[in-house]
């Protein structure tokens, strides 16, 4: 697979990535547990993927594999998730319970947040049809060269705790664990620049 090419998408290609990422994200047990209903997750997945990570296409972050097989959004240094259109969403398409636990969660997901400059991952996936191929890999090494050569942190929330070893091979390590009642819980991870 290492002759897969990672390229940048721009704003034309954002539905198309954000098609790659609901098929990823279909069996997440955070995002469905936020929307359990199947019509109303696959409605407005595409809108939290734009709040959440939407802010990669401006600032030509935004990577995929493949005829978007596989997806990546990384927030640069200083540019962070919208959040009121996050919360906005939120209120509008879930459960009272959900509105009134995923609002804590978000909130220990920042307390997490290194407070030095660094690149942060709201989303990455892969197409179930294409699982199993290193396209993950792929894209993970794809940046985390660039900020090694950047000299700067990354860090990423993994909200499936099956992808842990994964970003650890990459070298993230796990920071905590973050449980609110039962919502299912989020592993926070930061990643130390290698040093060439």
């Amino acid at each position: 697979m290492s002759n897969v090419q990672v390229k940048t998408a721009n704003l034309s290609e954002q539905e198309a990535l954000f098609d790659t990422l609901k098929l990823a994200f279909g069996t997440d047990p955070a995002t469905r547990a936020v929307w359990p209903d199947p019509q109303k997750y696959i409605l407005h997945f595409s809108k939290f993927a734009k709040a959440f990570g939407g802010r990669a296409f401006v600032n030509k972050a935004a990577q995929y594999v493949g005829n978007y097989s596989g997806a990546a959004l990384w927030l640069p240094p200083n540019v962070e998730p919208d959040v009121e259109a996050l919360l906005a969403l939120l209120k509008e398409t879930t459960s009272e319970e959900v509105q009134n636990v995923v609002p804590r969660v978000f909130e220990k997901m920042g307390s997490y947040h290194p407070s030095e400059p660094h690149w942060y991952l709201p989303l990455l996936g892969v197409d179930p049809l294409h699982h199993g191929r290193g396209l993950g890999s792929i894209l993970l090494r794809y940046a985390t060269d660039k900020f090694d050569n950047e000299n700067v942190l990354a860090y990423l929330e993994s909200s499936n705790p099956r992808n842990v070893t994964l970003y650890e091979r990459h070298g993230f390590q796990v920071l905590g664990t973050i449980k609110v009642n039962n919502f299912p819980p989020i592993i926070p991870m930061l990643r130390k620049p290698k040093t060439r």
